[in-house]
């Protein structure tokens, strides 16, 4: 029997299809993505990866914004999927909630900022619930109320939409590169805003930005061109990159001040044509250093190495033990350690 679930992502695909004159072509954007939110243990999983990834796509499918070409979407063991407009109004959307990434789109100029969280508590009959919801954001009504948005700071404005996302008490938070538009001063108010929440609510965290998924999450998924390439405790995947992709893209981060002696070799991370997600080996072969033969023809299995999955045929199971893609994905690991460095303190920083 399966263990019960938050949010069980099983297989989730989704496929684009273009037409040119009489043609037409396919795009994975999202290729048999499996992962599991345990119930009762609140953590934030981040999807982290270059532009063109996947992340985003995936993120509006759990939200319910895109439809699944394949695959399915359970929350609180019910097929979102199957849900009439009704039940995904009144129960769902209550339940998961977003936050996006620019502030500013997200409010109209023309139209003052509290209106937005009345309109919202009107809609979830949950008016009591704004002051609570500002509070926890550091905000009050007072200080917003009768404001537009050009009258508040872009890291004011990121709080009030996470407010927003609290009135309906929600179960899972989604935040789709929520400080990528944010002063670089302002990011780790908020990263660590979200720590903060995780006390009370599960959080899917959406981000190209090494630093701050290693600092806030649980766990990690890495995703390669519609792919989880790598998945599990993040100070392992983050600290001990065993993939090539997730390698290059920690050799990508700046360090504060770097090593002179140090000769890293720099592999080009911009996203290539599409032919790479029509082949029918590894997506990363092009790209990768330690390509081998068998890369170009043939796609990886799951492969689980020590606690996280890698989808590499550098760990084939004559080096691990091939898995199902969700049989690591339902174990939460909180406050792990690498090597004796245990998980950053609250409000201190910790560079990947």
């Amino acid at each position: 029997m399966a263990e019960q679930a938050l949010l069980r992502v099983d297989n989730l695909t989704k496929v684009f299809l273009s037409r040119t004159g009489l043609t037409s072509s396919r795009f994975v954007a999202v290729d048999r993505a499996s992962f599991v939110l345990p119930m009762g243990q609140h953590e934030i999983l981040t999807l982290a990866g270059e532009s063109g990834s996947g992340k985003t796509t995936l993120a509006r499918m759990i939200l319910g914004m895109l439809e699944p070409s394949a695959g399915q979407l359970v929350f609180k063991e019910r097929n979102v999927l199957t849900l009439k407009d009704r039940e995904r109004r009144d129960w769902f959307r209550r339940e998961v909630q977003p936050v996006f990434q620019d502030p500013f789109a997200t409010f109209n100029p023309l139209r003052r900022v509290d209106s937005y969280l009345r309109e919202t508590a009107r809609n979830f009959r949950a008016d009591a619930n704004i002051e609570r919801a500002l509070a926890d954001v550091g905000l009050s009504l007072r200080e917003v109320q009768g404001r537009y948005p050009n009258e508040l700071s872009g890291g004011q404005l990121q709080r009030i939409s996470i407010a927003r996302a609290l009135i309906t008490s929600p179960s899972l938070l989604v935040a789709d590169e929520p400080v990528s538009m944010l002063d670089a001063s302002l990011r780790m108010s908020i990263v660590n805003l979200f720590r903060e929440l995780k006390e009370r609510q599960s959080v899917i965290y959406i981000t190209h930005d090494l630093a701050t998924a290693y600092y806030a999450s649980d766990r990690v998924a890495i995703m390669l061109r519609g792919w989880i390439v790598e998945f599990g405790p993040v100070r392992r995947v983050l600290g001990e990159p065993l993939h090539p992709y997730t390698q290059l893209l920690k050799s990508s981060v700046l360090e504060p001040v770097p090593r002179a002696s140090k000769q890293t070799e720099h592999v080009s991370l911009a996203v290539a044509d599409t032919a790479a997600y029509h082949a029918g080996g590894c997506r990363f072969a092009g790209r990768c250093p330690k390509v081998m033969d068998i890369c170009r023809t043939t796609e990886p299995a799951n492969v689980l190495v020590d606690d996280r999955l890698v989808k590499c045929h550098l760990f084939a199971p004559t080096v691990g033990e091939a898995v199902s893609a969700g049989g690591l994905m339902n174990n939460s690991v909180k406050g792990s350690t690498i090597d004796g460095m245990a998980e950053p303190e609250h409000g201190t920083g910790a560079p990947v």
